[in-house]
């Protein structure tokens, strides 16, 4: 073969003229002989095989060139003969490349055909791509169509042709083909014709999607032998970034390619570049990018979770991104490193190197918790949850991330509030410290281990030895001296003393002596005493030495008693003093445990501090989630339920807080967030765990009963949804609870009262759902709760009480004859015995089961109203008795006249005794309770069951009828449907009518035993001097609402002293009562109570925080179902946005949270609260005035309100005289949400206050609108927001009349130029002539035109002071006098009655 093949760059440079010995295409055929050509192919191809190529390479070659003009069964076919020829040589070469022996000719033969079938089979792959996509473009609006299922076809079938492609090529190219050029250098031209055919099967946008896995896997592999093979790891780096900068959706793939290069291809290297590549991209070029900045970090972050450890040596590259602006890229850096940390930098088997970069890897995560893009705040908490989840988190670093997480949960952003939450829940999980977490528990432990440490370090401290000089460097220290000393006391001169040392002593002791007289520095003493022991002792071997009394035996011999022998010396002498170290070397195995111990007990107690710290993050962090389970997020509410289950899991202190306070949301209109609250009580208390049955109904009842102890009302409320449901689905262990719930309630199984109350309450729920579950045991009920011992436990019989009223028909809606038992069945007798009982007793709790009796009496029994007049007649007697007991027979008097024996004892005379106040408390609550419960019956019982029967009745009428009237109805059916409606409607209204005439006439007659007792609720409620016992003035004013509900009559008779009650009385319980009462009275009789309005609202601001709560309660609920007319005097309720008390400031906060709910209703308030508020009188301090406009404006989001607000309270600078005023007005501008609309309103107002500017109260405010409008605004508005700001500022700097333009100035008449000292305000206009509204102030006489009006100085005091008022003020008056309890005071018309101030009646 005399020519070579050469890979062209261009498809149509093969049939260009080549250079020497380069193969140049002969022929190209026409499209019309393609046919026949690939069938000589073909047939070459089983004759010849593989090689058959070389000569009908330009057949193929031919499809190249027409591929726009060919069939695609043509292309189809051209790519089978490829696909045989390169699978051909892959089978045929490998034996070749063995062959040490090939000849030239037939290597470069191979080699042109390797070269020719690879170049073939890669571009015809390519065209084949491009028209499946272009098909799948053109047919994807069509694809019902013929001609669309015949493309869908085509593309088909190619998509499971490319898998074969890609497998022949792979399977060729493993080979070791390199051989077949000159000194292996495969030719760059080869590798690229591959390479691109795969990259542009990448390209393809459904290569990601699960379906073409095969096929992508396939690509990955051949792209991966020409990496390691061909030299292609560059190229493979730089087309990575391209695809990623022009295809986002490649993101994940190129990850899993780089993957399986750098691990199963084991070409590492790869991941370096590509990290580099990207590492080195400036922000400029990222900024340019978009879309391939997202492709990046998703690539980041897939490869990091695939190959971390392969990226740790070039993460250093990508750390610059985190300073960078991307937030994506900071982000995808921050997960490459969290996937570092959990994967590779974890464990105690960390080397040094490794623990600093696990430190710097956390140091930095740490910074960008508090980074300035939330989202990147949210990933990098994500980030660490992972972490926490991994245990991969270090356990120094628990309790600075926990509380960074604590305080992530202020953050703004709703996304890293939930990150946040998730972070705090698996450190919980995932804690290493203690199962049960509570600082409480943790502080005794704590205390106890602290003071064991210290003792312990006491102990050491007396025990330790003191730094001692060895005596051999002692005795070097002192032998000069000592010679010198030995030296003198052995000259023969002078005389020497005798020293005083007992001839008893032994040598030891002698021994001793001297060395003590040694240590200090006695060294006469010491060596006039060895040379006397010598004479004393002769045989002592430890003088022995001094036979021979010279200065260097004497010296030797002191120098053996005081250090003892040599170390060396074998034999140690027992008879030698003890020296030091000898004395201390015993103690030293005691030191070495005491040491030990001490070091434990210090790990103990570091470890119990962690705790303990850790616990008080957790407790800290569960205040901040509980009050998020009422945030508007639904995420978020869902995200802080489950915080709360898993806390409650772990036993945290306070956890069941949180369970209980989301309990409310069973009611909640979001399903997401009901269906969030069940499933954790589910988990929490309706899944038990036990070894059997029982075990798991144990667990379960000890779980609620836990939580309903000193549950409250609405807890229990909420609380019988969720055991109503359970014991609706059919659980298996519904009928085991029942059991031990009646065991617990009979006492079979000892257990508490208040685990017997909660057994009973219990009982009650699952009533609720099945009936049969208290009405069977009806009787166990009245003989244990309702029997003898019922006075000991009134309790427990009230909570029974609820759980009979739970099979009662006003808990479920039953069709059909009501459910009620007889009048003399045994329920009713014992509770009309204990009620009677009790009303002479003086138990606190007589009081609540009195009223659930009276409640279930009307519920439950057939006649009620002659039960309970039984039952009052029997208390009255039983109060009389008590009376006759106490010295004065009343036996023979009426009922009626016991208001006679509660009178003063002074009037009556001494032998009249008083009646107890208690016991009188109890019969007129009891009054009240039989009275409101009559109404309630007769309104809803009575009248249900007379719609019921007339219902029967019509129905038994229709089926009476002749079947020839239903064909005359049918034909009249419009007309008589009509009749029907009326008659249904007349019948209704009749039966009102009855109830209503029962109730103004009957109830209160005087036959009716009721009415014996109203005057005696007037005389005790009117004389508070007298009746001063706060629990019958309590009850009284209580009873006397109740009565008042029965009629209009009576509520308008003693509409007056109820509202004087409220007014006047001492007792904030009484007031609170009253409060209540009356708006019960406001939704029945709502025009009665109409005139009285203020009242109420005057409340609001009473000394006691109760009364408060209640009025603001009731007044939000009155408000929002519309009973009442929101006016101007919601500033009161806007006042308690800044109560000292949370709870009041919280409901003050929800009022105007649902107010917002109605359209405009905040809006059309805020003129009149800004008047109320900024009333001199008031004398609000500044900071309350913004909290609450803060709080106010933050409702109003319309642009249109917020432009129409700016124009009202410009306007009001026109009325405002006192500089407070200016300020107040000036603030609420600032508090606006301003846009470019309400500044454009504001230029227009200029007048309005800028002769007020001077002041820095109005300057500062508005000059931070300026500061609010720069931000984000655009070059335009921002053009005229510096205008404004700079008008402003000279205003204020230099004064109106100095910065006046030149156009005023030629506008100005001529003869205003003469007062330059006076700032001049136009008036505003009126659109109702000249007259002046209320609250206005006047014009002065000399007021003639506009330019006359002049603002008063700021420094000039009014004698008087203003007010500011507004335009919806007309209503109101301006000064009304107190509600004097007097008939001809009483309001008769629909106008609100308000009290003046205390300062301005002392003023009048």
């Amino acid at each position: 073969m005399s020519w070579d093949f050469f890979v062209p760059v261009c498809v149509g440079d093969l049939v260009k003229t080549g250079g020497i010995n380069q193969y140049v295409v002969q022929d190209v055929v026409s499209p019309k002989q393609l046919p026949s050509h690939l069938n000589s192919f073909k047939a070459a191809l089983r004759s010849q095989g593989p090689l058959c190529i070389l000569e009908h390479f330009d057949t193929g070659y031919t499809v190249l060139q027409h591929c726009h003009k060919v069939d695609m069964s043509v292309k189809e076919d051209t790519l089978e003969l490829l696909i045989q020829v390169v699978s051909g040589l892959s089978v045929s070469l490998p034996s070749l490349l063995l062959n040490a022996s090939l000849s030239a000719p037939d290597r470069k033969e191979q080699l042109n055909a390797v070269k020719m079938s690879v170049f073939l089979l890669c571009k015809l792959t390519e065209i084949l791509e491009s028209d499946s996509y272009r098909q799948s473009i053109v047919t994807a609006p069509s694809k019902g169509s013929k001609k669309g299922k015949a493309a869908g076809e085509g593309l088909l079938q190619w998509d499971s042709e490319r898998e074969t492609v890609l497998q022949a090529l792979t399977q060729l190219l493993q080979l070791d083909i390199r051989s077949l050029w000159s000194l292996s250098l495969v030719e760059e031209e080869f590798i690229s014709c591959v390479t691109c055919c795969c990259y542009k099967l990448l390209e393809n946008p459904t290569i990601s999607h699960v379906k073409n896995k095969p096929t992508r896997d396939a690509i990955i592999h051949l792209l991966g032998v020409q990496v390691k093979k061909y030299n292609h790891l560059l190229g493979a780096s730089v087309k990575v970034i391209q695809l990623l900068q022009h295809f986002e959706q490649l993101s994940s793939v190129c990850a899993q390619a780089v993957s399986v290069w750098s691990t199963e291809y084991g070409v590492k290297a790869i991941v370096g570049e590509v990290m580099r590549e990207i590492g080195q991209k400036s922000s400029e070029e990222l900024a340019r990018e978009g879309s391939g900045v997202k492709a990046f970090s998703s690539f980041l972050s897939e490869l990091g979770t695939l190959v971390p450890d392969t990226m740790i040596p070039n993460i250093s590259v990508l750390l610059t991104h985190l300073e960078g602006e991307s937030p994506s890229l900071r982000v995808a850096v921050c997960e490459v490193l969290g996937e570092v940390l959990v994967r590779v930098l974890s464990g105690d088997g960390l080397d040094e190197s490794g623990r600093a970069d696990r430190d710097r890897f956390m140091d930095t995560l740490q910074e960008h918790l508090h980074d300035t893009h939330s989202y990147v705040r949210a990933r990098v908490l994500q980030v660490y949850t992972r972490i926490v989840n991994s245990k991969a988190l270090p356990l120094n670093r628990y309790s600075e991330v926990m509380g960074l997480a604590v305080g992530r949960l202020m953050d703004k952003s709703i996304n890293v509030v939930k990150s946040a939450i998730q972070l705090l829940a698996a450190f919980i999980a995932h804690n290493p410290y203690s199962c049960k977490l509570s600082s409480a528990d943790l502080k005794k432990p704590l205390e106890k281990e602290t003071d064991k440490l210290r003792e312990l370090r006491e102990r050491l401290q007396e025990n330790a030895p003191v730094a001692v000089i060895k005596a051999s460097e002692l005795w070097a220290a002192m032998e000069p001296e000592l010679l010198l000393t030995v030296r003198a006391e052995l000259e023969p001169t002078g005389e020497r003393e005798e020293d005083e040392a007992g001839e008893d002593d032994d040598d030891r002791a002698t021994a001793v002596q001297i060395a003590q007289f040694l240590r200090v520095n006695k060294y006469r003493n010491a060596v006039r005493l060895c040379v006397r022991a010598y004479s004393l002792f002769p045989e002592s071997e430890m003088f022995s030495s001094l036979s021979t009394l010279t200065p260097e035996t004497l010296l030797d011999t002191l120098a053996l008693l005081f250090k003892g022998p040599d170390q060396d010396t074998s034999e140690i002498r027992e008879d030698l003093p003890s020296t030091p170290q000898k004395e201390r070397a015993g103690d030293g195995g005691k030191e070495g445990v005491e040491e030990s111990e001490l070091k434990k007990q210090e790990m103990l107690l570091q470890y119990l501090k962690d705790t303990e710290s850790f616990a008080l993050q957790v407790e800290r962090a569960i205040a901040v989630i509980n009050t998020m389970l009422y945030w508007k997020t639904t995420s978020v509410v869902q995200e802080a339920v489950q915080f709360c289950v898993t806390v409650c899991e772990f036993s945290v202190a306070n956890s069941l807080t949180g369970v209980r306070k989301m309990l409310p949301l069973v009611w909640s209109t979001d399903a997401a967030i009901k269906d969030a609250v069940v499933q954790a009580y589910r988990r929490l208390y309706l899944n038990p765990q036990g070894d059997n049955t029982r075990a798991k109904a144990q667990t379960l009842v000890d779980s609620l009963s836990e939580l309903m102890v000193d549950a409250s009302l609405g807890t229990i409320q909420c609380l019988e949804e969720i055991v109503q449901e359970f014991f609706g689905g059919g659980s298996s262990l519904q009928s085991t609870v029942v059991q031990v719930l009646w065991e617990r309630f009979t006492g079979k199984r000892e257990t508490s009262s208040l685990h017997r109350r909660a057994a009973v309450l219990l009982l009650g729920m699952a009533a609720r759902a099945e009936r049969e579950v208290v009405l069977s045991n009806l009787d166990t009920l009245c003989s244990v709760a309702l029997g003898e011992k019922l006075t000991e436990d009134f309790l427990l019989a009230r909570d029974s009480v609820i759980t009979i009223c739970n099979i009662t028909d006003h808990v479920r809606q039953c069709k059909g004859a009501p459910f009620r038992l007889p009048q003399d069945n045994q329920l009713f007798t014992c509770l009309t015995q204990a009620i009677a009982e009790g009303v002479v007793m003086a138990d606190p709790h007589w009081q609540s089961f009195m009223e659930q009796a009276v409640r279930l009496l009307y519920f439950l029994s057939e006649s009620p109203d002659q039960l309970c007049s039984r039952l009052l007649q029997r208390c009255s007697r039983l109060l009389l008795d008590q009376i006759a007991e106490g010295g004065e027979m009343l036996a023979n008097k009426d009922v009626s006249q016991l208001p006679g024996a509660s009178q003063d004892p002074e009037e009556q005379g001494e032998q009249v005794p008083a009646v107890s106040c208690v016991s009188l408390a109890q019969l007129l609550s009891l009054c009240g309770c039989v009275a409101f419960w009559q109404v309630s019956h007769l309104e809803r019982s009575v009248s249900t069951e007379l719609r019921r029967r007339r219902g029967e009745t019509e129905e038994r009428e229709e089926k009476a009828k002749v079947p020839s009237r239903k064909a005359k109805q049918a034909a009249n059916d419009s007309s008589v449907d009509e009749e029907l409606g009326l008659m249904g409607a007349s019948a209704e209204d009749t039966e009102a009518e009855l109830i209503r005439k029962i109730c103004e006439t009957e109830l209160l007659a005087e036959e009716n035993l009721l009415c014996s007792f109203l005057p005696l609720l007037v005389r005790v409620c009117s004389s508070p001097g007298r009746y001063c016992h706060p629990q019958l003035t309590t009850a009284a004013c209580l009873a006397l609402s109740q009565y008042m509900m029965i009629s209009p009559s009576v509520c308008e008779e003693h509409i007056r002293l109820l509202f004087t009650v409220l007014e006047r009385s001492s007792l904030p319980v009484v007031r609170a009562n009253a409060i209540i009462g009356l708006g019960d009275l406001t939704v029945r009789f709502p025009n009665i109570l109409e005139p009285w309005t203020q009242n109420l609202y005057t409340r609001l601001s009473d000394d006691n925080p109760a009364v408060r709560q209640t009025a603001v309660t009731v007044l939000t609920q009155l408000v929002l179902k519309d009973v009442l007319k929101v006016k101007g005097q919601v500033s009161e309720v806007a006042v308690l946005l800044i109560d000292p008390q949370t709870h009041i400031t919280s409901l003050a906060l929800n009022f105007f949270n649902e107010l917002a709910s109605k359209d405009n209703a905040i809006y059309n308030l805020l003129p009149d609260i800004i008047s109320r508020l900024s009333d001199p009188e008031r004398a609000m301090n500044e900071e309350d005035f913004y909290t609450i406009m803060k709080q106010l404006f933050s409702y109003i989001t319309k642009e249109r309100q917020t432009e129409s607000l700016v124009e009202k309270l410009c306007q009001r600078f026109r009325t405002a005289k006192t500089e407070r005023q200016w300020c107040d007005l000036a603030v609420s501008l600032s508090l606006l949400s301003m846009c470019e609309r309400g500044l454009k309103r504001l230029q227009e107002c200029w007048d309005c206050y800028s002769d007020k500017l001077t002041e820095t109260g109005v300057y500062q405010p508005l000059l931070s609108i300026t500061a609010k409008l720069r931000r984000g605004a655009k070059p335009q508005l921002r053009v005229q927001v510096e205008e404004f700001e700079k008008r402003l500022t000279a205003v204020h700097t230099r004064g109106l009349e100095n910065v006046e333009s030149p156009e005023m100035e030629t506008k100005r008449p001529e003869g205003a130029g003469t007062s330059q000292n006076t700032t001049r305000t136009p008036l505003p206009n009126r659109g109702r002539g000249g007259r002046p509204k209320r609250g206005q102030a006047k014009p002065s006489v000399s007021s003639c035109h506009d330019d006359s009006f002049v603002t008063p100085k700021p420094t000039r005091k009014s004698s008087k002071k203003a007010v500011i008022t507004f335009s919806s003020d007309e209503e109101e008056d301006e000064e009304e006098e107190d509600a004097v309890m007097a008939e001809s005071e009483t309001p008769k018309v629909t106008t609100p009655i308000a009290r003046t101030s205390r300062r301005a009646r002392l003023r009048h």
